[in-house]
């Protein structure tokens, strides 16, 4: 009998992954030196998997954990400066029940809404390279075909939106050169019933300390995504 894959499952093996050694050192490295404003903290330190509410209709892919937010927490986007700005923003949008995050045990929950990571280790310098991803693909592909309910994807800058693109490849469900570029505010439309993309610029501080990405901009975007999500159902009734 064949074995289904599941979230449980997939979070599962994930945080026991030890494909990227490197990686692996580094975060425990963080995790027992520390930030000095966290020395207190007991860091996390393990590969952070994605969570979110299991029947989903939309998927959101970040890049990676911050050395010192969700590889602090154990939880993605949870206790860093870019999580401050898009739970707030999901909040807003009727995704999450509440507007902040600092921990994983904090009560967050998301509606309807589920994240996760092309790299689910800190990276050093927030640089994942391309062996990493390559070896980290293969759990991004797994939670695809977990979360069956999707209808749409929210890519979180060029890395996360390539990285998207090219599990799908690997998955045979989008030609090999889908001639698809990354931009702000993008929508597009894939073949095979694929569930709808879109971007975004990622909610790190340098796009949103500078003006790059503001609140109004990503709004907009998910607001997008929820009037799509409302004619998916529309056309499903």
């Amino acid at each position: 009998m064949a074995v289904i894959d599941t979230i449980s499952s997939i979070r599962r093996d994930l945080i026991a992954c030890e494909r990227c050694p490197a990686l692996r050192r580094y975060c425990r490295t963080v995790a027992r030196v520390k930030r000095r404003a966290y020395r207190t903290h007991t860091y996390w330190g393990k590969p952070v998997p994605g969570f979110g509410d299991p029947n989903a209709r939309l998927l959101l892919i970040g890049l990676a954990p911050a050395a010192h937010g969700g590889n602090r927490t154990g939880r993605v986007f949870t206790g860093d400066r870019s999580g401050d700005f898009l739970f707030a923003a999901l909040h807003r949008a009727g995704f999450a029940n509440q507007p902040d995050s600092t921990n994983r045990n904090d009560g967050l929950r998301l509606k309807d809404a589920y994240i996760t990571a092309a790299l689910h280790c800190a990276p050093p310098g927030n640089r994942p390279k391309p062996a990493e991803l390559d070896r980290c693909r293969d759990y991004l592909v797994r939670e695809l075909r977990a979360l069956t309910r999707l209808r749409a994807v929210l890519a979180l800058g060029k890395i996360a939106f390539d990285e998207y693109l090219k599990t799908l490849r690997r998955i045979g469900r989008l030609p090999a050169r889908p001639g698809l570029r990354f931009e702000h505010g993008g929508s597009y439309i894939l073949p095979g019933h694929q569930p709808l993309l879109f971007a975004a610029y990622h909610p790190s501080q340098q796009n949103t300390q500078t003006g790059r990405l503001t609140a109004a901009m990503f709004d907009s975007v998910l607001m997008e995504i929820k009037s799509g999500l409302r004619i998916s159902k529309e056309k499903a009734d």
